[in-house]
C-alpha cells in the first residue's frame, strides 16, 4: 500500500512538472524572442519604446514569440502567461501581453483587468485583424509587432480610433444623386434650348462648351462626395534615446483572460 502511495505521488509530482515546464520562466525583459524570429536591432528598437511607455505610465506591454503553444488554446495560454509573470502593476493590473505562436501561425492580446476598459475585446481584436495579420502574412513581424504596439499604446492613451470601413449607403447616395444631377441638366439644357437662348443665360454655347456658371452649380450640388478623409491621428514614437535604466521587471499584475485571438 506504501509502494502505491509512493508511486501515486510521484506520478502527481511529474505530471506537475510537465505542465509547469508548458510556460518560460518569467523573463526580464519586455520583448522576448525564443525563436529568433526578430533581428537584434529590430528587438532592441521594439524594447526600448516599451520601455519607454512603461516608464511614462507604468503600463507594461509585453510582447512574447513561441514557436508553439502546443495543445493549449493560445488565448488561454495567453492569459495564464500573464498570471505567471505577473505584466503589470500589482496595485493597477495594467499589463498587456502580446503573444505570438510562429508555428502554430497563432496570435494573441491578452489584458489584465485594469486594461480591459481602454482595450475592449473588440478593439484588440480590430489591432489583430488590421495591424498584425496583415504584417505577418508577409512575414514581417516585426512590422507588425511595430504596429500592433503602436495601437495598444494609443488605446491605453485614449486616442486610438477603429480602422473605418466603407460606407455603402453613402456610396449609393452619391450614385443617386449623380443621376439626378444629369437629369436636372438634361431638362435645363432641353428649356433653354427652346427659348432660343433670348434674354437667359445659355447653357451651351455656341461652340458646345458649357458656361463655366453651371459647371460651378454642378460641383456644388455633387458637395464633394467623393472625397475621403484623412487618418485623426499619427504614429507613436518611443524616441530615439535609451530609456533611463531599462526595465525593471514585471509587477505582479493578473488578468481573467480578456482578450482575443487570430491567425495568419
Amino acid at each position: 500500500m506504501f509502494k502505491k502511495f509512493i508511486l501515486f505521488f510521484g506520478f502527481i509530482l511529474c505530471a506537475i512538472a510537465a505542465t509547469a515546464q508548458d510556460f518560460p520562466e518569467r523573463s526580464n525583459t519586455l520583448v522576448t524572442d525564443y525563436t529568433n524570429t526578430l533581428s537584434p536591432a529590430d528587438k532592441q528598437q521594439l524594447e526600448r519604446k516599451l520601455v519607454t511607455f512603461n516608464d511614462s505610465t507604468s503600463t507594461q506591454i509585453a510582447v512574447v514569440i513561441l514557436k508553439s503553444v502546443g495543445n493549449y488554446d493560445i488565448n488561454d495560454y495567453g492569459a495564464q502567461l500573464l498570471r505567471k509573470w505577473g505584466i503589470g502593476q500589482k496595485d493597477k493590473n495594467n499589463g498587456v501581453l502580446v503573444l505570438v505562436a510562429i508555428g502554430d501561425r497563432k496570435m494573441s492580446i491578452q489584458t489584465g483587468y485594469g486594461a480591459e476598459g481602454p482595450l475592449p475585446d473588440i478593439v484588440t481584436q480590430d489591432i489583430i485583424q488590421n495591424d498584425l495579420k496583415p504584417h505577418f502574412k508577409q512575414g514581417d513581424y516585426y512590422g507588425g509587432l511595430d504596429a500592433g504596439t503602436n495601437s495598444i499604446i494609443k488605446a491605453m492613451k485614449g486616442e486610438y480610433k477603429a480602422a473605418k470601413k466603407a460606407n455603402k449607403h453613402n456610396s449609393g447616395a452619391g450614385s443617386a444623386g449623380l443621376i439626378v444631377l444629369m437629369i436636372i441638366v438634361v431638362i435645363l439644357i432641353l428649356i433653354f434650348r427652346n427659348r432660343g437662348g433670348g434674354g437667359g443665360r445659355q447653357i451651351i454655347g455656341r461652340r458646345g462648351g458649357a458656361s463655366p456658371f453651371w459647371w460651378f452649380l454642378a460641383g456644388n450640388m455633387l458637395g464633394g462626395g467623393g472625397r475621403s478623409s484623412g487618418s485623426d491621428w499619427g504614429g507613436f514614437s518611443g524616441g530615439d534615446s535609451d530609456s533611463g535604466g531599462g526595465f525593471g521587471g514585471f509587477g505582479g499584475g493578473s488578468g481573467g483572460g480578456g482578450g482575443s485571438s487570430g491567425s495568419w
